[in-house]
């Protein structure tokens, strides 16, 4: 008979399940932003900050709650593996909206909305995934689901390369959305490293 985890990771599992609500807003003001005009990305790269900041409260309090907890429901390097890796999610996308602005780079290119879009999807999966950590054996679709889509980000991101290569930009301009780009090219990576936690978790608790 499975055995419940919920009495000894409840707040756990809620403060994965708010880190994941947490990615889902940061990744649809991403979205806004790589479609805004140029004008409003100071306000919205502020905001991104805000919620990169309210990112790192919550994975400080599971690394706080880890420290003083006998009892964990997962392996303590799993849960610590899981909480690192979801932080950098956010990390990668408001590193990506804050270089956007710095660099005052102008038009996006459109595969930069691509790359947004993936990542809206991926931010979904893992929404909906981090309330089921109890159950960690049921995710498995959420595992191959979040692969696939880092091999189609991976796609649309050497396509983008090709396309700032191709000698029509400026040196400087390809230089700054090279940045932008890598780092939206690392947190569909980060998605991945998340889905790939939760996949050792679920290996391990079987």
């Amino acid at each position: 008979m499975r055995i419940s985890r919920k009495p000894t990771g409840e707040k756990f599992f809620e403060l994965f399940t708010e880190i994941g609500r947490n990615i889902g807003a940061s990744v649809e003001l991403l979205r806004t932003f790589v479609r805004a005009p140029v004008e409003q990305r100071a306000e919205l790269a502020e905001r991104m900050h805000a919620l990169e900041n309210a990112g790192d409260d919550a994975t400080h309090a599971i690394i706080q709650h880890l420290d003083r907890s006998f009892v964990t429901p997962f392996d303590r390097e799993d849960i610590y593996r899981l909480a690192s890796t979801l932080d950098d999610v956010v990390d990668h996308m408001d590193a990506a909206v804050d270089l956007a602005t710095l660099y005052r780079v102008g038009e996006l290119p459109d595969g930069v909305a691509a790359q947004t879009d993936l990542l809206c999807r991926a931010a979904r999966l893992t929404a909906e995934a981090m309330p089921r950590l109890a159950e960690p054996q049921e995710l498995t679709a959420f595992w191959v689901e979040v692969n696939q889509l880092e091999n189609e980000a991976d796609q649309v991101y050497r396509r983008l390369l090709s396309e700032l290569f191709n000698g029509q930009r400026d040196a400087l301009e390809v230089m700054k959305l090279k940045d932008v780009v890598d780092e939206l090219e690392a947190a569909a990576d980060a998605f991945e490293h998340v889905a790939d936690a939760v996949h050792s978790i679920a290996v391990k608790e079987a």
